[in-house]
C-alpha cells in the first residue's frame, strides 16, 4: 500500500501567527493556490485511489482539491485532526508567549496542553487510524491530508517508534510525503517534498 501524506496548505491562522489546533481556519488565497498545486501534482504523477482528511476546513479544502479532478470521494476521519492545545486554540503566537510561555523544563509527552490533550494523547488516536488502515489496507494508493503533528506521529506509527522516541519529522506547508507500507518491509520514498509549488497554475 503506498501512502502519500500531504500537509494542508497555508490558512488564514498561518497568516496571522495564530495557534491553531482545534481553531477551524480556512486557506488563505496562497493556500487555495498550494491546495491546486498539489492537486495537480498527485493527478499527474501519483493518482489516489483513495483520500482522508482531517475534518478541520483547512485540510478538509486541500482534500476536497486533490480529489475531485480524481473524482473521487473524500473520507473524513476523526483521528487525523490536529492536536487540541485547549486555551492556545486560535491564540495569536505574541500573546501566548507572555500568558503560556513554554516551561523552561521541557513537556512530557503524557501531560495536557493548557486543558487540551497530551501528545500521548494524540498519538494513541493517530495509532488507532494508523492500525486501521494498515489493517484493512483498502486502497493501493492512498493520499491523507493532515496536520504537521499528525503527520509527525504518523511517522512514528509508521516507524513503530515508542511514544519517548524524540523523533520528530519536519512538515513545511502544503509538503509532502510519500511511504510504501508491505507486508515484509517500510520503505520511505520521499519527505517533505515541495518541488511542485514551484509550478505556475
Amino acid at each position: 500500500m503506498e501512502i502519500l501524506l500531504i500537509r494542508h496548505g497555508q490558512s488564514y491562522g498561518d497568516v496571522e501567527d495564530r495557534h491553531e489546533g482545534l481553531a477551524d481556519f480556512t486557506l488563505s488565497p496562497k493556500g487555495v493556490s498550494q491546495a491546486e498545486k498539489i492537486a495537480r501534482f498527485i493527478y499527474q504523477n501519483y493518482p489516489l485511489n483513495r483520500v482522508y482528511s482531517s475534518p478541520l476546513e483547512r485540510a478538509r479544502e486541500t482534500a476536497d482539491r486533490i480529489a475531485e479532478p480524481l473524482q473521487i470521494p473524500v473520507y473524513e476521519e476523526p483521528g487525523l485532526t490536529e492536536r487540541d492545545n485547549g486555551k492556545l486554540s486560535g491564540m495569536l503566537r505574541s500573546e501566548a508567549r507572555i500568558q503560556f510561555p513554554y516551561p523552561s523544563e521541557g513537556r512530557a509527552y503524557y501531560e495536557s496542553l493548557h486543558g487540551g490533550e497530551s501528545e500521548l494523547q494524540q498519538r494513541l488516536r493517530v495509532e488507532a487510524f494508523w492500525a486501521r488502515l494498515c489493517h484493512e489496507a483498502p486502497a493501493r494508493r492512498i493520499g491523507i491530508v493532515t496536520h504537521g503533528s499528525t503527520i509527525n506521529l504518523l511517522f512514528q506509527s509508521f516507524l513503530q517508534l515508542p511514544n519517548d522516541s524524540h523523533v520528530f519529522l519536519s512538515t513545511a506547508e502544503a509538503g509532502i510525503h510519500f511511504w510504501n507500507v508491505h507486508q515484509k518491509y517500510r520503505q520511505i520514498m520521499f519527505n517533505n517534498y515541495q518541488e511542485h509549488l514551484k509550478t505556475e497554475i
